[in-house]
């Protein structure tokens, strides 16, 4: 098998991945921490889908997709950190002054799992961030160990993933998710 990385600038593909199986649903397309949570809580049904296929024109794109031949298998949203909610979260602190970009979410899709594509995807959305100009990249993963992560809440991704790709721990966070305190990680693309 073959991943191939690429910006999600193609929305059916975006949809496939990370959209809510009934298109009436007021969840997903990973908005939460992308737009403010009064926009959030207000779009619904298609609103949302519509909200998501504006992105996928933008430039940058919305995040990555990854592809096994021309299907779309995981999705690993990334943004300029002042583009995100984690601009103003309390939870999670800023080191500095720097336009880090936020990479807060990575999901694989059912069937595509342990195959390595969550890797892949870190590794892609660096990519994607530095070739739009990023000078670091924050991630706000699990802090798990050895722990089992309910695969509901591992969108953070956890730890050691991170560190796998260069990721150092740059600070604690007052955030946890499904009971997993989460830290956050940087990587300087200087």
């Amino acid at each position: 098998m073959s991943i191939d990385v690429r910006p999600a600038d193609v929305f059916e593909d975006v949809r496939a991945v990370i959209g809510p199986k009934s298109p009436t649903a007021n969840v997903c397309f990973c908005l939460s921490y992308r737009i403010p949570s009064k926009l959030n809580n207000e779009l619904r049904g298609p609103a949302r889908a519509e909200y998501v296929a504006g992105l996928c024109e933008a430039t940058p794109a919305p995040g990555v997709l990854a592809y096994d031949g021309d299907t779309p298998v995981g999705w690993a949203a990334i943004a300029p950190r002042a583009a995100t909610t984690f601009a103003r979260n309390r939870k999670i602190p800023h080191v500095d002054d720097l336009p880090v970009w936020s990479l807060w979410c990575i999901r694989v899709r059912p069937g595509h799992r342990g195959q390595g594509i969550s890797h892949a995807l870190i590794a892609g959305a660096v990519d994607f961030a530095r070739e739009n100009g990023a000078p670091v990249v924050e991630a706000y993963p699990l802090d798990n160990g050895d722990d089992k992560v309910d695969l509901t809440m591992a969108y953070a991704g956890i730890r050691k993933n991170f560190e796998h790709a260069g990721f150092a721990k740059a600070a604690d966070t007052t955030s946890t998710l499904a009971g997993h305190p989460r830290i956050l990680m940087r990587l300087d693309l200087r």
